[in-house]
């Protein structure tokens, strides 16, 4: 028995290149297709529907600022880009977007829900339940009685987290915490309601709520000692070692009551 002669090497490789070159174009004539198939105007997009927090997006906002951003039909649409144009609109935190068979889209938004304002008054500037800075249009904040919180780029949360750890203690003697702001160097400033102000120093969140529960339990006695309401406190600066400074309306600071408005 004979064993096959193989083939010589230059037609091994003529056959092996046709292979090739007729996959390749089997490959680009596939691709065109499914290009084709992809742009049929039957594929476009027909609808948007959008759902979550929608309080601060209607339709109009919408079509007015998102629909223009969307490239493509129902397969070639870039859903990374489509989620980047939705949560591009001011109040919109977090947006998934979907495709929905055949030819719709479905989104569902995360709105922020702003738990105070950041920075100066004439700033556009929200702290979300986050503790992340976003900027909207603050007279569409629903709660007029939000506060305001500053300090240095970036330390929105810590800012939150402090505040959030401060106010029981002031509202427990009915004070209102109306601004908190971290200084520069560290340190905690606190505006009351009443136009109060507290320094309140530096340190960890439980160092600085220790020192102002230690002024808060003695304000009372303090103030009803010179007949006055813990309400006209006007200042106070808790930096000092072994006590505080206070000031209230309506007593005076001349240098022999200077000793009696401190403890």
């Amino acid at each position: 028995m004979k064993t096959p002669t193989p083939p010589p090497l230059d037609v091994t490789l003529m056959n092996a290149l046709s292979l090739l070159l007729g996959g390749i174009f089997a490959l680009l004539v596939l691709t065109k297709l499914v290009v084709w198939l992809a742009q049929l105007p039957g594929l476009a997009i027909a609808g948007i529907s959008v759902g979550g927090d929608v309080a601060h997006n209607n339709a109009v906002t919408l079509r007015a600022n998102v629909v223009p951003a969307l490239r493509g039909t129902f397969l070639t649409l870039d859903l990374a880009r489509a989620r980047g144009a939705f949560e591009a609109l001011p109040w919109v935190r977090r947006a998934v977007v979907r495709r929905e068979f055949p030819n719709r889209l479905r989104v569902q938004l995360q709105e922020h829900q702003p738990v105070a304002y950041w920075g100066d008054e004439d700033e556009s500037r929200l702290v979300n339940s986050f503790g992340e800075v976003f900027e909207a249009n603050s007279g569409e904040v629903e709660n007029d009685a939000l506060p305001t919180l500053s300090g240095p780029s970036g330390q929105a949360a810590s800012v939150l987290a402090m505040y959030q750890s401060l106010q029981p203690q002031f509202e427990r003697l009915e004070l209102g915490l109306d601004k908190l702001e971290l200084k520069a160097p560290g340190g905690w400033r606190a505006e009351l309601d009443n136009a109060g102000v507290i320094e309140l120093g530096s340190g960890s969140a439980a160092e600085v709520s220790d020192r102002l529960q230690r002024f808060l339990r003695t304000l009372t006695q303090v103030s009803s000692r010179y007949r006055r309401h813990i309400q006209a406190l006007e200042s106070a600066d808790l930096r000092h070692q072994d006590g505080y400074a206070l000031r209230l309306r309506g007593v005076s600071t001349n240098v022999a009551d200077r000793g009696k408005n401190q403890n």
